[in-house]
């Protein structure tokens, strides 16, 4: 070993050993006589003296260095003079005297500095990511990220699961979103496609048999990206035979709390609270609500109907919704054109406008729609809203779906602005029981809600030929702060069901036969009722490391046109290899 200790090992029972370490230079200080080196690796850094007493050649040598050159020193470890100590550094009590000095490898001047405080440009960082990937906070994540991953797998060999690899090349399936396709070059004009989820093995898996089976799992789906999204991601994937519902929600409750106690050193009360998909559009306007705050939506189409204010009173006799929000002596808070502003965030969202009020003490409301509501209601409102002066209600009319979109947003942005949660505080919780269907804009078709293979409750069978929009799932998905960390549901393990769904979903059975005939094959030979759930883990990891971009969880991202800055793909290949693989390129 070039090294005998880390950056970050050094304490005072250390003091008089000869050491050597190796490291990479992150600051230095020249004071003319001696020469201060702080010395960095991942476990640390450390403070490095070269003195006049080691002789003027180390001296004049240790002048040559520079930052992020690799370097290993060898000295007697000493505690720092006193009034000098770094109590913010575990190894700021002592510093290495040097003795020695090899240079390992130059560096040529880095474009951005990973001992800076201020955090370059993000297309910098992933265009210099292993330059980026020494910073001390990238680092601090992907370690992280390790426990995370290990915590999981420990709590999950402890009850009883096997980690199963499934494969990378599989057949494309439509599940949601598009598949990468990978050209077969033995089998011209065909394709493999790299796989969305391993949903399909999983389920084979249990019927095989193999009835707690998990896997951390590469996944890939060729969609448009957010800040929360990435064309390859990794998911903690799992399934589970002789279940319901309830036993798979149980088993992530308990991962939940031992990742809380093991990252945050924080106990979860369990079980984790839980509301139906109808509820939580119904109070949040979101399937996936942020509850670390309350901001409840309250609807008052009834008092809209009754009001003199024609934008109430034309939504109500249209049949549509009004709703709004009572957000707690935020009044003060928003000027007018705060409040302009605030409309033009409903409006980004399809509403037509924003209807605002100011609670004042009696209490009344005041703004210039208070006018036209009529006798009463303004006393109502506030009772409905249960306001008090100070408060600030903002409201907005139209169909249930805009005023979900509208008002989900300005409670987001509100609880933001507000400071209405502590930032470090995670909140977990359960939506169960989703729509089995959702209508296809385009073809007014059904789509999943989930994917294809999600069974329905057993009380709603009956609906899949009757009325498949009042179905209902047996889906539930993990939310933590107001994202979805992990989705799963209960699966159909017969095949006639399956066959009622796919028809559905407009999937005759000759393309059910071409697409699934080898899963529809599997469930009439025993298959066992089964669930399952997929985490995801890179939003996890985003999540316990308190950051709001997934990319910062992830060593090698990619951005939102889905490029590699660093490696600069995607990039083209030569003629030769198309031609191996049959394919052309039209542009």
């Amino acid at each position: 070993m070039i090294r005998t200790h880390t950056c970050g090992e050094l304490r005072p029972e250390h003091v008089g050993q000869t050491v050597t370490l190796a490291g990479w230079v992150d600051s230095y200080r020249d004071h003319g006589r001696g020469l201060f080196v702080d010395l960095r690796d991942r476990y640390g850094k450390t403070q490095i003296v070269f003195a006049p007493d080691a002789g003027e050649e180390l001296l004049q040598q240790a002048r040559t260095l520079r930052a992020e050159f690799v370097v290993a020193v060898t000295g007697s470890v000493a505690l720092r003079p006193a009034g000098t100590a770094n109590l913010k550094l575990p190894t700021g009590e002592v510093e290495l005297r040097a003795r020695s000095l090899r240079l390992l490898n130059p560096s040529l001047t880095p474009p951005l500095q990973p001992g800076a405080k201020e955090v370059p440009g993000e297309d910098l960082r992933l265009k210099y990511r292993y330059l980026d990937l020494r910073r001390p906070e990238m680092q601090r994540t992907l370690m992280l990220r390790h426990r995370i991953i290990k915590t999981m797998r420990d709590y999950f060999d402890e009850h009883g699961f096997i980690e199963i690899e499934t494969p990378m090349l599989g057949r494309s399936t439509p599940e949601g979103a598009r598949d990468y396709l990978v050209p077969s070059r033995i089998h011209p004009g065909k394709f493999y496609a790299l796989p969305q989820s391993p949903q399909l093995y999983k389920q084979i898996l249990m019927v095989a048999g193999y009835d707690r089976y998990v896997q951390v799992a590469r996944c890939f789906r060729d969609e448009d990206l957010r800040a929360d999204r990435q064309p390859e991601f990794t998911q903690l994937d799992l399934e589970m035979s002789f279940v319901e519902a309830d036993d798979v929600m149980n088993m992530i409750d308990g991962l939940m709390a031992r990742l809380s106690q093991a990252i945050l050193n924080r106990p979860l009360q369990l079980p984790l609270p839980r509301m139906t998909y109808d509820e939580a559009m119904e109070r949040f306007g979101h399937d996936a609500p942020d509850l670390r705050f309350g901001l409840e939506l309250v609807d008052i189409t009834d008092l809209a109907a009754a009001s003199e204010l024609r934008v109430f009173r034309e939504a109500a006799a249209a049949g549509q919704r009004v709703r709004g929000l009572n957000a707690p002596q935020a009044a003060a808070s928003y000027s007018r054109k705060g409040l302009d502003e605030l409309a033009e965030t409903a409006r980004s969202f399809g509403a037509k406008g924003l209807v605002w009020f100011r609670v004042e003490a009696g209490p009344t409301l005041a703004s210039p729609s208070a006018k036209n509501l009529g006798p009463g209601i303004a006393a109502r409102l506030i009772e409905r809203m249960q306001a008090q002066p100070g408060d600030l209600l903002l409201f907005v009319a139209d169909t249930f779906e805009v005023t979900c979109k509208a008002l989900h947003g300005l409670r987001k942005l509100l609880g933001e602005t507000l400071k209405l949660y502590e930032p470090g505080h995670l909140h977990c919780s359960w939506v169960v029981e989703f729509p089995m269907f959702a209508r296809d804009e385009e073809t007014g078709g059904w789509t999943a809600m989930h994917h294809p293979f999600t069974s329905p409750r057993p009380q709603d069978l009956e609906l899949l030929a009757s009325d498949p929009g009042r179905c209902r799932a047996q889906a539930y998905d993990l939310v933590i702060n107001g994202y979805e960390a992990g989705g799963g549901t209960i699966r159909i393990h017969d095949s006639s069901i399956q066959q009622q769904v796919f028809g559905l979903l407009g999937i005759d059975a000759q393309q059910a036969r071409q697409r699934f005939g080898f899963l529809l094959d599997a469930l009439q030979y025993g298959a066992p009722p089964h669930g399952g759930i997929a985490l995801g883990i890179d939003r996890v990891v985003m999540l316990f490391a308190g950051l709001d971009n997934i990319r910062d969880c992830i060593a090698f991202p990619k951005t939102q046109r889905a490029t590699d800055l660093m490696t600069e793909a995607p990039g083209e290949v030569e003629p030769r290899q198309l031609q191996e693989l049959h394919v052309r390129v039209v542009t």
